[in-house]
């Protein structure tokens, strides 16, 4: 088995207190939906009427398309809603919280790559690429695919953290969906009950990161990202694995807070 963990933790905007092979790249997974949330934010009409389709072109640019598996989505509440409208800000809380697919390829159709692109630029993201959908197989298989680097997740959630995106009431928006993610099993699952965290993790095959801003009620806030990769080793048990070690990191992290 080859595995890679690549480690950010530090104040929002300042110098890392902790960092492991920071920019090394990893495939995005879901964390690549905080990007798309930014600039569904920074592109407004979240309370305009999205209709719900599961039918999109590829990042191709050659008039292909593509569609998403139910089965591979962590979320069912978008399905039912299939040949309906809804609105955009609901679309981004299924996105957020429950990490749905659906939901995140109707919003990027709606916003466009180029501008989550502008969003990773804002953040001040040396390396991080959102190149095409979720379940866009054959953009990823000619070479375009979501990559992410942990400094960049980490720069991605200081950019919010300082309003920097879409201003600082919109931010504090999307820190408070954020909040509310119900996935916590990985980053969440480091610290003590209560503590609040505004995050996102990602996982597929042989990946698991997780990415916030931790708001301690005792200390300064900080930003912890985490990207794990591993080949050679059966998925479920590395997922299990993967999040127990993302949990020891951020428990480090919660000790060292007021440093």
């Amino acid at each position: 088995m080859t595995s890679y963990v690549s480690v950010w933790v530090g104040r929002p905007g300042g110098p890392p207190r902790q960092v492991q092979d920071p920019d090394r790249l990893h495939g995005a997974a879901s964390t690549m939906k905080v990007a798309v949330l930014a600039a569904l934010y920074r592109t407004g009409g979240l309370d305009e009427p999205v209709p719900v389709v599961n039918d999109f072109a590829s990042a191709l640019g050659d008039g292909s398309r593509y569609r998403n598996d139910r089965s591979y989505d962590d979320d069912d509440e978008v399905w039912p809603h299939l040949g309906t409208a809804v609105p955009a800000r609901w679309l981004a809380r299924r996105m957020i919280v429950r990490s749905s697919n659906l939901a995140t390829n109707l919003l990027l159709a709606r916003v466009g790559l180029p501008a989550v692109a502008e969003v990773w630029r804002l953040a001040g993201a040396a390396h991080s690429v959102t190149a095409r959908g979720i379940e866009d197989y054959a953009a990823r298989d000619a070479g375009l695919d979501n990559v992410v680097t942990a400094a960049d997740l980490a720069a991605l959630f200081s950019a919010l953290h300082r309003g920097a995106l879409a201003g600082p009431q919109a931010c504090a928006e999307m820190l408070d969906l954020l909040a509310d993610q119900q996935w916590r099993v990985d980053l969440a699952a480091g610290l003590p009950d209560g503590v609040r965290v505004a995050h996102k993790n990602g996982w597929m095959t042989g990946v698991r990161h997780s990415a916030g801003l931790v708001t301690p009620p005792d200390a300064e806030p900080y930003v912890i990202a985490v990207c794990t990769t591993a080949r050679g080793v059966p998925p479920d048990d590395y997922d299990e694995r993967a999040c127990r070690r993302i949990a020891e990191i951020s428990a480090d992290a919660w000790a060292e807070r007021g440093r």
